[in-house]
């Protein structure tokens, strides 16, 4: 998607009509399917009121939808390009919420759950289990460099709701992975987790930390100001703190003991 379709697109989340299409049936905060219109075109998009958010004791300051958005910003600040474009808009069905471009593609071209000895080439194993059936299976995901990206982008946002299904792979473009449902990130207390857990103790390269890189310059010459809108201050510095911190250790890190590692479900 070139930049002025970007720019097209983010200025219809804000400001066209949406029509609802449906519900989400997964969501836990009545997410709603809707479409738009964008020129000639009819995209879709999720919806996800403000006044449909179930209070959480451990983000108890300001939105789930506010983080969605400030996921996209910090996404935005340092290219990563993995946030599908995100708004905030006063005026949608249910008043208030967040609406993010709906994006095209496959999850399971991204985590996988397979027999031991069969994932793909280039993949990495998270853990081992079993199956309803009581049969042996791998949690696995795919070690190319999209799916990196969207890994280091965690590191920097401490996503504490990863789930498989929430990595699409586009359909256009199978280098492009999207990170979606941010509304638990960007917390103060390290609470990481993720079903990418399959780079531990590799070290970054130079196009990983590139757009970490650009952040920290964001953070610093003010390009970040609209994050203050959604986060607080100490929620600022604790992003800022990871970034310095992901920068120094140059390393994918393990995870931490003081909380769960996997979301549940993964997928």
């Amino acid at each position: 998607m070139t930049q002025v379709r970007d720019a097209a697109v983010l200025t219809a989340l804000a400001e066209a009509e949406l029509t609802v299409e449906g519900r989400i049936l997964v969501s836990s905060n009545a997410a709603l399917l809707v479409s738009l219109s964008v020129g000639g075109d009819r995209l879709h998009a999720i919806y996800k009121a403000i006044s449909r958010e179930r209070p959480l004791w451990d983000y108890p300051d300001g939105t789930l939808a506010g983080r969605e958005r400030a996921a996209y910003l910090v996404s935005e600040l340092g290219g990563f390009g993995v946030v599908p474009p995100t708004v905030l808009r006063a005026d949608g069905p249910l008043g208030p919420g967040s609406v993010q471009q709906w994006v095209e593609g496959r999850s399971d071209s991204v985590v996988d759950v397979v027999p031991p000895g069969q994932s793909p080439v280039g993949w990495r194993a998270v853990f081992e289990g079993t199956d309803q059936h009581g049969r042996p299976v791998m949690l696995v995901h795919a070690g190319d460099d999209g799916t990196r990206r969207v890994a280091v982008l965690d590191l920097v946002l401490n996503t504490s709701d990863r789930k498989g299904s929430h990595l699409i792979r586009s359909d256009a473009d199978e280098d492009q992975v999207w990170g979606v449902d941010h509304g638990v990130s960007l917390g103060v207390e390290p609470k990481l987790r993720t079903v990418l857990w399959g780079f531990v103790g590799e070290r970054l390269s130079a196009a990983d930390l590139e757009p970490v890189h650009r952040l920290r310059r964001a953070l610093e010459d003010r390009g970040s100001d609209e994050l203050a809108e959604h986060l607080t201050q100490d929620e600022l510095a604790a992003l800022a703190e990871r970034v310095d911190a992901l920068l120094e250790s140059a390393r994918f890190p393990s995870p931490s003991e003081d909380w769960p590692a996997v979301p549940w479900p993964a997928l």
